[in-house]
Order: structure tokens, then sequence, then C-alpha cells
């Protein structure tokens, strides 16, 4: 009886060595299936937003929306998205800086500023999102492998790259 006891614990063990060994080499092909979830996510929202943007320019010519809730309230994006994958959700904005970028032909110039600052931003005029999150991405989006880089905006050319200023960067 005590023998089988013995052979009882030495398979338990065995066991236990086998699920913890299974769960470890599942554990990262969850995480990053669950990444790519997320950056799917990032990008149908931040082509929501730019699309958004486009409808509110098409509703009133010359005009870009001063904060994303005049988005909601003009009726040109269903809800507000938030970051997936940027702390608390909040989204950095990308701004017109009314500026041509030197030496870009084609290209503009365009600012990035946080959500939060935008109230501080005197005729803060929205072009798009980018998220808030600075982590290397699993997938490349529009050649770019950083969440912070992958811009959605109107007027966006994937070919010609607009110089980025962000907010508070001295010139």
């Amino acid at each position: 009886m005590k023998e089988s006891r013995g052979y009882m614990v030495i398979m338990l063990m065995m066991a236990v060595f086998v699920i913890t060994l299974g769960l470890l080499v599942a554990v990262p092909v969850w995480q990053t299936e669950l990444q790519r979830e997320k950056e799917e996510e990032l990008i149908f929202r931040g082509k929501q937003y730019a699309e958004a943007v486009r409808i509110y320019v098409l509703k009133n010519p010359g005009r870009y929306p001063a904060s994303l809730k005049e988005l909601l309230d003009k009726k040109c994006i269903r809800r507000l998205y938030k970051d997936p994958l940027g702390p608390g959700g909040q989204w950095n904005i990308i701004l017109t800086t009314g500026k041509p970028a030197a030496g870009r032909e084609g290209a503009a110039e365009v600012m990035i500023a946080p959500e939060r600052v935008l109230p501080a931003i005197k005729n803060a005029q929205i072009l798009g999102v980018v998220s808030s999150s600075t982590n290397k991405s699993v997938k490349i989006y529009n050649d770019q492998e950083s969440h912070d880089k992958w811009l959605f905006f109107f007027g966006q050319d994937p070919k010609k790259p607009p110089k980025i200023v962000y907010y508070g960067e001295k010139k």
C-alpha cells in the first residue's frame, strides 16, 4: 500500500510538471494573440476618427473640430472610442499647424498633443488621433513598428508621412 502511494505522488508531481510546462508555452502565445486583437481594434478606432474628421470637414467646409466631443455632437462619429492600448484610454491628438513640412514636398507638418492639454491649445484644429502607447507593436502599420507612430488622420498619405512636432517641444 505504501509503495502505491509513492507512485501516486510521483505521478501527481509529473502531471503538475506537464501542466506547468504547457502553460509556460501557451501564455506567451495567448498574450501575443491578445496584443494582435488590441492592435486591430486600435486600427479600427483610429480609422473611425479619421473618417469622422472627413465627414466634419464636408459638413463644415474650411473648419476642423476643436475637440473629439464636437465630432460626436455634430453626428460625425457614433461614439467616442477610447485608445485600446493607451494608459487610461486617452488618445494623443493630431492637430494641424497650417504649415507645409520643410523639405518634404506634398507633406504637411502636424502637431501631436495629449488629449488632456487640448483645452489649453488656442484654435485647436483636430485632424485625427494617434495612440498614447509607446510600446513596440506586433504588427507593422504604414511601415511603423510603434503604436505612437500609427497616425490616423484626415488627408493622410502613407507615402508622404508628415513632419511631426510634439506639444511643448522646442523648435
